[in-house]
């Protein structure tokens, strides 16, 4: 494979999952670590991406400031638009983190009263611009790859609250393997915080349809909500038509 032709792989898996591992790099173009080391490299300097330990990360991961960078950000905005019915006065809402979470909450009504517990910084700061919105940032140890806080801690923090809607974002949804991922810290997260809600609503981008990663975290029956771009009835969601799960 083209050096070009990594790159290009590389790029779109930064931006469907935010963030790659050199060890599934390597795996999955079948080249040597170094060479994905060098590329990853490259790539940085050209002002791609971050490259960090053991992979890198997307530029629009890191800022709620320039969203320029953001991927797919009209499709999100679509999301975010979608979602807001779904948002009352008085709701107690707990989210994950994430581009898509951070348009969802630029989406808001200015006059929204509500209370919103987050393990993300970033989607703190978005929060804090609304007056009548209560800001709860789960405090813990804080990924410098997720930009959210998470560990023992917030996992215990997570499973005391009782939300009315868990709002979370997907690197991966697939009909059968459900929603998973590819880190353990973040798995066990959005267990505790699918857990800590009534209602669940995943917000996911069409081009993550269908792709399953290594760990699971919930099966597709258990979700309230799938809300992507696509139109309901579009037939990339035929598989996603199940009992009990509302496609928006």
């Amino acid at each position: 494979m083209l050096k070009k032709e990594r790159h290009d792989f590389v790029m779109r898996q930064i931006n469907l999952h935010n963030r790659v591992l050199t060890s599934d790099l390597v795996q999955l173009l079948n080249v040597s670590e170094d060479t994905i080391r060098r590329d990853l490299q490259e790539m940085s300097d050209d002002n791609l991406l971050y490259k960090v330990h053991g992979g890198a990360l997307s530029k629009s991961y890191h800022s709620t400031f320039d969203d320029s960078t953001v991927y797919a950000k009209e499709a999100k905005i679509n999301i975010a638009k979608k979602t807001m019915p779904l948002i009352k006065d008085g709701m107690v809402i707990l989210t994950g983190g994430g581009t898509t979470i951070i348009e969802l909450v630029k989406q808001l009504p200015e006059n929204l009263q509500a209370t919103f517990f987050t393990i993300s910084p970033l989607v703190a700061v978005e929060l804090s611009k609304y007056p009548r919105i209560e800001v709860i940032l789960i405090g813990g140890l804080f990924s410098k790859n997720s930009q959210i806080t998470y560990g023992g801690h917030v996992i215990s923090q997570l499973s005391e609250i009782n939300a009315d809607l868990c709002l979370l974002g997907t690197s991966a949804l697939h009909p059968k393997d459900g929603l998973t991922d590819t880190d353990w810290e973040i798995n066990q997260l959005k267990k505790t915080m699918l857990n800590s809600a009534k209602k669940s609503a995943v917000l996911c981008i069409s081009e993550k349809l269908n792709i399953s990663l290594r760990l699971k975290v919930i099966e597709l029956k258990n979700i309230s909500y799938l809300i992507t771009e696509l139109k309901p009835n579009d037939k990339h969601l035929n598989d996603y038509h199940i009992d009990d799960l509302i496609i928006l």
